[in-house]
């Protein structure tokens, strides 16, 4: 791979400032391109390669078992029962597991009679590049009654593989120390790998996923006879479904293809998964298109059949029939098939696939509903009110819009508004905040030229617990969905939005936190793509300033956590005094200013979907009627301590 510098001074380009970076210097220098960042997503990447590639000897056929340890040291540790990687010499002259390791584009997933007809992979970068960005990495491979062991530290090899022991196991294991020169985050993450796991014994029925968490003194295994049913049942817990899962499988034109689906009667949104080789596909694709379209095709066909929809009336919208949908779509493609969009394999793109799936998506729903009329027939009334709750819903936010001439809106709230002077949508940021003692704060510190300020008036209404109507009835959201711009739900448009930033600013206590929350909840339900699109941030305000009075001035700094202020006293020294900041509202404008709303020495935590489905549950859970699901959570996942002081705001979370 060739690399020019892009600070050259083009009087003085020549042949010496082409630089070729030879093996895995490519990857270290260029990480972002293999495993799209190295923030806490680049770094759970470097797992889900290893473990992929664990995956694809089940997909294969062999092993039955996946192990996933995380040490104290935040190693991790990837075992399978699977073959084990052959030992031997490469036609290249080097080891087998040597090529693998440190050469980019090399595997078993290339050739079509090779080791791998259907496999998650499609590069060949996988194991090479979670060398290249660890520190180390430890290989053992049991296979043919030996133990083989190879070291690696920085993408080099420093210990040829040989022979340790003896056994009568198969498999490999992959322990590797994410370098901290290259990631920002090398904390790893317990519940974004159990999820994962999960997710992945779900895709993958009768495989057992073990995660060993050393930190946490946990163990947690999981298996699922049913496979994509279960899912299914997982994403309904805490809803009320229509009637018992269904479930669909078969195989065309090579393609394995299962589906599973449920209907739930308290629920306004869709729940869809996909996955192609066990990849999630969380940005869709065309497998996704083409189970929309069979969707929408056979229920309108049913529609016409049985009169249910009448010849003047319109066919019924795709988003209508999948209100209340919980689906999960997982499909197996040969090899010469797979086509992803980016390394980390978000999007399917394969043209040739949308087709088939909207085929057997549409013959298979539509055998369901001539099998099941009272359902079928619930299900068409279901989207003929989804429709016509959607059309009313549509003509209350054009009026809403109309500000001047609106009775529904209150003026009032419509007045909480403080705009920002410059009409450049992609530079404008919108705080919200709650009351008027932090709005005034944040009026006075802002820059008016870009910053725009909502006052909201208490907590408001958790749009997880309440229908469209209810929250257009909302005088709160209808003023906020007013000072953004667009439309909500399936109408919401990203390019009608008026600002580049929507951050929410709340007090640094748990009512704020409370507030936080119920914001992110209505953003995830009704305006997704803004959180999508990356354009939904969290304040992070100080909870302390830390102070002293000298000869050459006040000397100060401000704290965001307990373990900031004792280093501030350390740094301060004797006689510092310290302001405890119990509000917004108790900050002076310059001092907000300075710590929360300036670009250039704020900080802000931006918002974002990694796992849609998880958040779904998530969001079921902790903000939904199901009072016992948010009790056994809370159990299951908080621990509680003497040291937790929950009267004082801002303790800890």
């Amino acid at each position: 791979m060739v690399f020019m510098d892009n600070k050259i001074n083009k009087n003085s380009y020549s042949e010496s400032d082409i630089q070729i970076l030879e093996g895995l210097e490519a990857v270290r220098k260029r990480p972002a391109m293999y495993i799209g960042s190295t923030d806490g997503r680049g770094l759970h990447q470097l797992i889900w390669e290893i473990v992929d590639n664990a995956l694809d000897e089940k997909m294969s056929g062999f092993g039955e078992k996946i192990t996933v340890t995380i040490h104290k040291d935040n190693s991790i540790r990837v075992q399978d029962n699977g073959r084990g990687i052959p030992p031997g010499k490469h036609v290249s002259g080097k080891s087998t597991p040597e090529v693998i390791f440190t050469v980019l584009h090399a595997g078993g997933k290339f050739d079509n009679n090779g080791g791998y007809k259907i496999s998650s992979g499609l590069h060949g970068v996988g194991a090479s590049v979670v060398n290249a960005l660890s520190s180390w990495l430890e290989l053992k491979i049991y296979r043919d009654g030996k133990i083989y062991q190879m070291r690696f530290e920085h993408g080099r090899v420093v210990k040829d593989i040989e022979v340790i022991g003896n056994t009568n196991k198969t498999g490999t294991e992959i322990w590797f120390k994410p370098d901290p020169k290259i990631f920002t985050q090398t904390e790893v993450n317990h519940a974004t790998v159990s999820d994962r796991l999960q997710e992945t014994a779900f895709i993958l029925k009768n495989t057992e996923m073990v995660l060993i968490d050393e930190r946490l003194s946990t163990v947690e295994n999981y298996k699922y006879e049913e496979g994509i049913l279960a899912y299914v049942e997982a994403l309904c817990e805490g809803k009320n479904p229509m009637f018992p899962p269904v479930y669909f499988e078969g195989s065309v034109q090579g393609i394995e293809i299962e589906y599973a689906f449920e209907y739930v009667d308290d629920f306004y949104g869709e729940m869809l998964a996909s996955f192609v080789n066990n990849i999630r596909t969380k940005d869709g694709g065309t497998h996704e298109t083409g189970l929309k379209s069979g969707i929408t095709r056979a229920f309108n066909d049913y529609a016409r059949k049985y009169g249910l929809l009448k010849e003047k009336d319109k066919n019924l919208d795709g988003v209508d029939i999948r209100e209340g949908l919980a689906c999960v779509l997982s499909i197996r493609v040969p090899e010469n098939m797979l086509q992803f969009e980016g390394q980390v394999k978000n999007k399917f793109g394969t043209a040739e696939v949308k087709p088939i799936i909207e085929n057997f998506i549409y013959e298979k729903i539509s055998y369901f509903l001539e099998e099941n009329n009272p359902q079928a027939t619930s299900l068409i009334n279901k989207a003929i009110k989804a429709r016509d709750v959607r059309e009313a819903s549509r003509k209350a936010r054009e009026d809403a819009r109309k500000v001047s001439k609106s009775i529904k809106v209150d003026r009032g709230v419509i007045s909480k508004l403080t705009p920002a002077q410059s009409k450049n949508s992609e530079l404008n940021e919108l705080f919200l905040v709650e009351g008027d003692s932090a709005g005034g704060s944040a009026k006075q510190g802002r820059d008016r030229k870009f910053q725009a300020i909502l006052s909201l008036r208490g907590k408001v209404l958790n749009t997880e617990k309440s229908d469209i109507n209810s929250l257009l009835d909302n005088n709160e959201l209808k003023t906020l969905i007013y000072a953004i711009g667009s439309d909500i739900g399936s109408k919401f448009d990203i390019d009608q939005v008026n600002f580049g930033k929507v951050i929410i600013m709340t007090d640094a206590d748990m009512d704020g936190a409370h507030i936080q929350v119920l914001l992110i909840t209505f953003f995830y339900r009704y305006m997704r793509e803004l959180i999508e699109h990356g354009r939904l941030y969290v304040a992070m305000p100080p909870l302390y300033k830390v102070q002293k009075s000298t000869s050459k001035g006040v000397k100060f700094r401000y704290c965001w956590d307990d373990n900031e202020l004792e280093e501030a006293k350390k740094e301060i020294g004797p006689g510092y005094s310290i302001v405890r900041f119990k509000g917004l509202g108790e900050m002076q404008s310059d001092q907000l200013w300075e710590t929360t709303m300036n670009p250039k020495t704020r900080t802000l935590m931006q918002v974002t979907i990694d796992d849609a489905t998880q958040a779904e549950r998530r969001i079921t859970t902790l903000m939904g009627n199901k009072a016992e699901l948010r009790k056994r959570w809370i159990e299951q996942n908080i621990q509680f301590t003497l040291e937790d002081d929950f009267s004082v705001a801002g303790g800890k979370e």
